[in-house]
């Protein structure tokens, strides 16, 4: 019983991380097929539509983030070998960082970097590096490793009165730590790296994680009554605090021009570095769901967890899968080859028009395909050894 119990519980954190990675595939999806020249947060031009296929899609990082810190502690308790871990955690750390540049930043682009304006760093960038400050913070205890992570979700937003400009030659510290930005690495500022996730939040985001792989290990009881307590409290969190625009992001919600607008405003959040409401917003509804897949482990949920067992070979590859279909989509359609996520608005051609039906129909084609995909590479994986496998 105890055996099946640890089962479901480690199958439940595999849907879950399964579900939010078929749900990031829409936002990339909707880069490559179906652009707009406004962002769908922008209340003064953007759709319902347009808002909820982004806003989705916002579950993604903090869930898995959150979840590879579980597992990190899962792992550890199998191990048992506080070394190992770290050396672990810094070797895997570094090997996430080179993928990012060379390999995911080529599939937007299709050159590498140096022949390029430079490289962006996503959330496999600071994946990597909460991995390596996870290697020292490990030797630690778990009582420290959370007071430290909650210090830097609740804590981070006050240090936005800070502006890189106010750090003179130190603002790039201040882009890689807390606040998104362009930081040039010659002095024409043609090229250098663009910071898209700063680090700080993101590390408290995986030590929380961590510290939660402990209670994987209490009773279905236990376990669940905590998981109310968190789901139901970081969502009246959040909206304790968003509704009195006090703490936790740095752009109030207003009224709009009817209540759906409004909505949306409610629920715009700072993604960029993730703001205090942002993660409330995104991990509360998290915790509810872990306890629906525990309890509720069908064969549909099926669908989700090959997807979560091997979700850096599906983010790895999604990116040029989606991104070549959508050029080849365009030359049979249209007769031209046109790359739309490497092509500016003013450039794209006048047979071009957004559609969300186009992106969720080659959405869904994509997630079917990697299905297939991923089951092959689980089996592959677990009847092999190879020393890359266990860095995937």
């Amino acid at each position: 019983m105890a055996i099946q119990s640890l089962r479901s519980r480690i199958h439940s954190i595999d849907i879950l991380r399964g579900l939010v990675i078929v749900l990031m595939a829409i936002d990339h999806t909707r880069d490559m097929w179906s652009l707009t020249g406004f962002t769908p947060e922008d209340m003064t031009q953007t759709t319902a539509g347009y808002f909820f296929t982004r806003w989705i899609t916002h579950f993604c990082a903090p869930v898995f983030v959150f979840l590879a810190g579980t597992s990190i502690c899962l792992y550890h308790q199998k191990v048992n070998d506080k070394k190992h871990l770290s050396g672990f955690l810094l070797k895997r750390g570094i090997w996430l960082i080179v993928i990012e540049i060379l390999l995911i930043n080529w599939s937007w682009s299709w050159t590498l970097f140096w022949n390029h304006w430079g490289f962006f760093l996503q959330v496999i960038w600071v994946i990597g590096v909460a991995m390596i400050a996870m290697a020292g913070l490990i030797w630690l205890s778990y009582r420290n490793i959370l007071i430290i992570s909650l210090l830097l979700i609740f804590g981070h937003n006050l240090l936005n009165f800070i502006t890189p400009d106010q750090l003179g030659a130190f603002d790039w510290v201040w882009k890689v730590l807390h606040e998104s930005g362009w930081i040039a690495l010659n002095e024409s500022n043609s090229f250098g790296m663009y910071i898209v996730y700063p680090i700080v939040p993101w590390i408290g985001v995986m030590g929380v994680g961590y510290v939660f792989g402990l209670v994987m290990n209490w009773s279905s009881e236990q376990r669940i009554k905590l998981l109310y307590q968190l789901g139901f409290g970081a969502i009246a969190l959040f909206i304790v605090l968003r509704f009195l625009n006090l703490y936790g992001d740095t752009v109030d919600w207003e009224v709009q021009k009817n209540a759906l607008y409004t909505l949306m405003s409610f629920l715009n959040t700072q993604k960029y570095p993730p703001s205090l409401l942002f993660l409330l917003m995104t991990l509360g509804p998290a915790f509810l769901l872990l306890i629906l897949f525990e309890k509720w482990q069908t064969r549909s949920m099926e669908f989700f967890r090959i997807f979560g067992r091997v979700p850096f070979f599906f983010y790895v590859l999604h990116f040029a899968v989606i991104h070549i279909l959508s050029i080849l989509y365009f030359k049979l359609v249209y007769g031209e080859w046109f790359d739309l996520a490497n092509t500016n608005a003013q450039n794209w051609p006048d047979y071009y028009v957004p559609s969300l039906l186009r992106m969720y129909i080659a959405w869904a084609v994509v997630v079917v395909l990697f299905y297939f995909l991923c089951m092959w590479y689980d089996s592959y994986k677990s009847r092999h050894a190879y020393w890359w496998l266990k860095y995937t």
